[in-house]
């Protein structure tokens, strides 16, 4: 029998409190304790995995090592804890019923009417503690996605309950993540939403064991003792989360609020050790105090929410700390590229990073951005469509090949460059699809691929349909752009450059999803480090 606890993060009053961020920081806490931990994620609607949302509804789709396609909120996670999550961290309704389903065509359910209780929510808890069973920590934290109250998420409430009778006290218990309003025209913070939210949560049979409070202001004693009165708490596990300079703060705040000890003290757990967070706050420090600046254009067609790169946007922030170096995004739409703007749009910017994404909405910008970098000695990253429209550019205005394209943007192009995978080709449903997850990559000694990973064999995550045409390989290293990086197993080329170049590399993999606190990716150091370098010309 397994030992593990269960620690259940719930949210109310309203989404986008940060039960992710606070979920990872505790972890982090906890790991700096000594313990095992790991996070997953319960989202509450019924898509089977965020791989089919557009990045405008839920941001970007973060996939793991074993090719989940999962929230973003997992990319956290792992930011946070320097480990790899899996599908196991990320479940959703959709796969419940899906599930579920498969089970009653099977005739698994022997005949018994399918219900809500006890069917769906006995699938839900076997899948919060499949990590739980593996022996392998000492904690599992589950956060559950939405809104306390919520039709969706009240089947994820009641499962919270039923485990939380059946593990005990000791074993598991709930923070619940909420909200305490500032109301200028009055000049005080407001309880109320809280308390509601609260009762909410306690009429599906939940009490939450600790309240932590996301505030604009320092929330008083006399609230606490309010709060811990009215909503059936200890004062000492109300806890406060005062909105944050960045992210990488919450740890610290949590710390100071002594978030990891009643946590330990609830779970019945010892550690001897105190959270040091040694490496992380040097990170911090540098981050926060950065000697010098560079300026990076990141030419995408989803700018309008910011989430849709959320990674990109963190891996430059760990990239920059390891130069001291403090990272500007200019974001720019490519749609919005045109052949009479684009170099008063893309000048002065020190590096070029073309984004990643799928279809042909603003394709022509982001070749334009490509044509740029390559021309005026920009350091130039391309991420997988980004990779495979340097290679399109460079067709285009090196080899002279002017139809050069992507038979996913045009079906009957004479020249296609980027072509669909074979493996791809009777594929007609869209979920979980592509060619996802891990894959290793063989490195050309002397690249700039193989100076940033100091390897000659590497391992990174994919999400893609199409490929680099390998008809058109012999053709295009003549002309000096270099395949650097090969799939030893399938001959995909996975990593192009142009060697006469100060620093231009493509990727049809997605580098940002490894890149974490403690590792900053080497691909985006080594990109800001030749960006560096040209700030200072």
């Amino acid at each position: 029998m397994s030992n593990t606890k269960y620690v259940f993060v719930t949210g109310g009053v309203t989404s986008s409190l940060g039960k992710g961020i606070i979920a990872a920081s505790l972890a982090k806490l906890l790991q700096e304790r000594g313990f095992s931990v790991t996070i997953q994620k319960l989202d509450p609607y019924i898509n089977i995995d965020p791989g089919t949302l557009n990045p405008y509804e839920h941001g970007e789709c973060y996939v793991t090592d074993d090719g989940a396609e999962t929230d973003l909120d997992l990319g956290h996670y792992e930011r946070y804890l320097n480990i790899p999550t899996s599908q196991a961290n990320n479940v959703t309704t959709g796969r419940i019923y899906q599930s579920v389903i498969n089970k009653e065509r099977k005739g698994e359910f022997l005949g018994k009417t399918v219900q809500v209780i006890p069917h769906i929510t006995d699938e839900i808890k076997h899948r919060i503690q499949i990590l739980g069973e593996t022996g392998d920590y000492d904690i599992v934290i589950t956060e559950i996605g939405g809104t306390v109250g919520d039709i969706e998420s009240l089947p994820y409430v009641e499962s919270v309950r039923q485990l939380l009778w059946e593990k005990g006290n000791d074993n598991a218990i709930v923070i619940h993540l909420t909200l305490i309003p500032y109301l200028a025209a009055a000049g005080e913070l407001k309880t109320k939403p809280t308390q509601h939210s609260v009762k909410m949560l306690m009429q599906s049979g939940v009490s939450p064991d600790i309240l932590v409070c996301r505030t604009e202001h320092q929330i008083s004693d006399d609230i606490k003792k309010k709060l811990a009165l009215f909503c059936n708490v200890k004062q000492e596990d109300v806890i406060q989360s005062i909105d944050a300079e960045t992210i990488y703060d919450v740890p610290n705040l949590m710390l100071d609020e002594g978030l990891d000890t009643v946590v330990l003290k609830k779970l019945n757990l010892v550690s001897e050790k105190e959270p040091e967070l040694k490496v992380w706050n040097a990170f911090l420090q540098k981050h926060k105090n950065p000697k010098f600046e560079v300026e990076i254009a990141l030419v995408g067609k989803y700018i309008e929410l910011q989430d849709s790169y959320k990674s990109i946007t963190e891996a430059f922030i760990h990239a920059g700390s390891s130069h001291e170096t403090k990272v500007k995004v200019r974001w720019i739409h490519s749609e919005s590229l045109t052949p009479e703007n684009f170099e008063k749009e893309l000048k002065g910017v020190n590096g070029i990073l073309v984004a990643p994404g799928f279809g042909d909405r603003g394709i022509d910008g982001k070749i334009k951005a490509v044509k740029y970098a390559r021309e005026n000695n920009i350091p130039f990253l391309g991420i997988c469509l980004g990779m495979q429209m340097a290679v399109i550019e460079f067709s285009k205005n090196v080899l002279g090949l002017k139809d050069a394209f992507s038979t996913e943007m045009k079906n009957d192009c004479l020249n296609p460059v980027i072509n669909l995978m074979e493996s791809q080709e009777n594929v007609t449903e869209k979920g979980g699809t592509m060619r996802l997850g891990a894959w290793d990559c063989k490195l050309v000694e002397g690249s700039q691929a193989h100076k940033a990973y100091q390897s000659d064999v590497i391992s990174e995550r994919h999400r893609h349909r199409y490929e680099f045409n390998n008809e058109y390989l012999a053709k295009i290293e003549a002309d000096g752009m270099k395949a650097t990086g090969i799939n030893p197993k399938t001959g995909l080329v996975e990593i192009i450059e142009i060697s006469n170049h100060p620093w231009f590399v493509g990727v049809q993999y997605h580098p940002e999803y490894k890149s974490t606190v403690l590792k900053p990716h080497p691909l985006f150091v080594n990109f800001i480090k030749a960006a560096l370098k040209q700030s200072k010309k």
